[in-house]
């Protein structure tokens, strides 16, 4: 049985503000930067927890909606379906939403607590991630009432997908710290240190793109094989 989109009218308060089951007793794995429907179908069925879609036009992973629409339609129902966006207005973020091909929306832009507040309140399914150097930064995340948190790696003028590792003393601080969120490690994650990544910080889950990719945009699926292997081992 497959997973089923929560509501998202009842946002902020109650377990469906995250974007993966509370209950899951595992650490859960987002693949993101898909570009190809046979992937996508290939990584969900490889056990994947959610898939990243990136809909920033300056990304190397960059696909338009309308040429993911039919493949993400055809995983309606699977695991959910994320859109990753940065500073994308208003208008942009309501169609997303009103597609019915997303089922949350990712802010990896520069946006303020202030408005990542107004969006949830006007029923966006949406989530905050930043990249954070240091503890100052670390700081500024509590701003925002955000129940999921992606943490990420700084890199200016990328907006994800960088390669470059975040520090996990801060990732495991920021789960130590807020408890009732859903903290997400990303950020130069690999098969290769996944492992290690999750038992310094215990994350309610990892996000990677490059770190399974054969080139920016396609997965080796052998990677994300083994990358979903050793977050569970």
């Amino acid at each position: 049985m497959g997973w089923k989109p929560m509501p998202h009218s009842r946002m902020r308060a109650s377990p469906q503000a995250f974007l993966f089951p509370p209950d899951l007793r595992r650490v859960a794995v987002k693949i993101c930067g898909i570009t190809r429907g046979d992937e996508a179908h290939a990584i969900v069925a490889a056990g994947a927890d959610a898939l990243g879609i990136n809909f920033w036009p300056k990304s190397k992973r960059y696909i338009a909606l309308a040429e993911a629409s039919p493949w993400l339609r055809e995983l309606v129902g699977t695991v959910p379906r994320v859109a990753v966006t940065v500073n994308a207005t208003d208008d942009d973020l309501r169609a997303l939403h009103e597609s019915g091909v997303i089922d949350w929306i990712q802010l990896h832009g520069d946006e303020t607590p202030e408005r990542v507040k107004l969006l949830a309140l006007q029923g966006l399914p949406v989530f905050k991630a930043l990249g954070v150097k240091d503890r100052a930064m670390l700081d500024t995340a509590a701003a925002f009432a955000s129940p999921t948190l992606l943490l990420d790696a700084y890199a200016p003028n990328e907006y994800g997908g960088s390669g470059e590792t975040m520090d996990w003393a801060l990732g495991a601080e920021a789960v130590r710290l807020w408890q009732d969120r859903q903290i997400i490690l990303a950020g130069g994650l690999t098969p290769e240190n996944v492992t290690e990544a999750v038992r310094q910080v215990d994350p309610a889950a990892v996000d990677v793109a490059s770190g399974v990719e054969s080139a920016p945009g396609r997965k080796d699926l052998d990677k994300v094989r083994a990358f979903l292997e050793r977050v569970r081992a």
